[in-house]
């Protein structure tokens, strides 16, 4: 069962900030910018698209530079609105105007990994809603904070493409969730006071237990209309402290089986999905 009390947003969601809207865009510039890192996102992208890191002050300013110059907005989109994009607290720093504490991503053997779950929506009339743990996607390369390399940052198997070492650790990069949850019981589970099984029982209640609240937010937009359905790719990340975050929810998940733990998961999903 799940808990009935709704979590604040900071409980689960990075600190973020359309900057397609004013009032977040300039609450945004006028925070502290020293030694923060930020990573900006487009909205309506997939496969890593558009995405990049804020790693200095200098980027910032830059970046707040082009968002303020109608010139060179109009220049990049003379008939459109500036694109929805958002920017979210990223790295291992104390920002000293606020005293937020943006601890660092968990690592998996060095690297920097997230959890591909799914949530069904089977119907809005009545609504019906089901679960289905995913995967664990890794990163090729060992995770450097400071790096401009985006394959250290971005794990999705896209990104990882890109990374020359890719061909040889393709299938190193998805883990099942039965070896995550081995990998968790023998690295962490004494050190960190964890229970058992960690992975099957606090972590899976507490993605359940985001995805039902993000979908409680968001069904009142959901046409109430009979064989109406969407499966949802949800991007779970968890911190040093194993504190789970959400990073992203994704309409039109990717579904390749490239590698052979997708090919053990992805058409059962759709089986059990249709």
């Amino acid at each position: 069962s799940l808990s009935h009390r709704l979590l604040k947003m900071e409980e689960f969601f990075p600190e973020s900030y359309r900057l397609d809207l004013k009032e977040e865009r300039n609450t945004f510039f006028g925070l502290c910018k020293e030694e923060q890192i930020w990573i900006c996102k487009p909205s309506c992208s997939n496969q890593g698209r558009g995405i990049f890191l804020l790693p200095t002050p200098a980027a910032l300013s830059t970046l707040q530079a082009q968002l303020s110059s109608p010139e060179e907005l109009k220049k990049k989109m003379p008939h459109k609105a500036p694109r929805a994009r958002i920017v979210q607290s990223y790295g291992d720093v104390l920002d000293p105007c606020s005293h937020r504490y943006i601890h660092q991503p968990l690592l998996l053997e060095g690297k920097k990994f997230d959890v591909r779950s799914y949530l069904l929506i089977a119907c809005t009339a009545p609504y019906l809603l089901f679960f289905a743990q995913g995967y664990v996607r890794l990163a090729c390369a060992n995770y450097d904070a400071a790096s401009e390399d985006l394959t250290v940052h971005l794990t999705n198997q896209s990104m990882q493409k890109k990374n020359s070492l890719y061909s040889q650790l393709k299938d190193e990069t998805v883990w099942p969730m039965e070896h995550f949850n081995s990998y968790v019981n023998e690295k962490f589970r004494a050190a960190q006071g964890l229970p058992k099984d960690w992975v099957f029982t606090v972590f899976t209640r507490r993605m359940q237990q985001i995805m039902v609240q993000c979908f409680l937010a968001a069904k009142h937009k959901l046409e109430h209309k009979l064989g109406y359905f969407d499966l949802i790719g949800c991007d779970f990340l968890i911190d040093e402290n194993f504190k789970v975050w959400l990073l992203e929810m994704n309409s039109n998940p990717a579904l390749h089986t490239n590698c052979q733990v997708l090919r053990d998961i992805i058409p059962a999903l759709l089986h059990q999905s249709l």
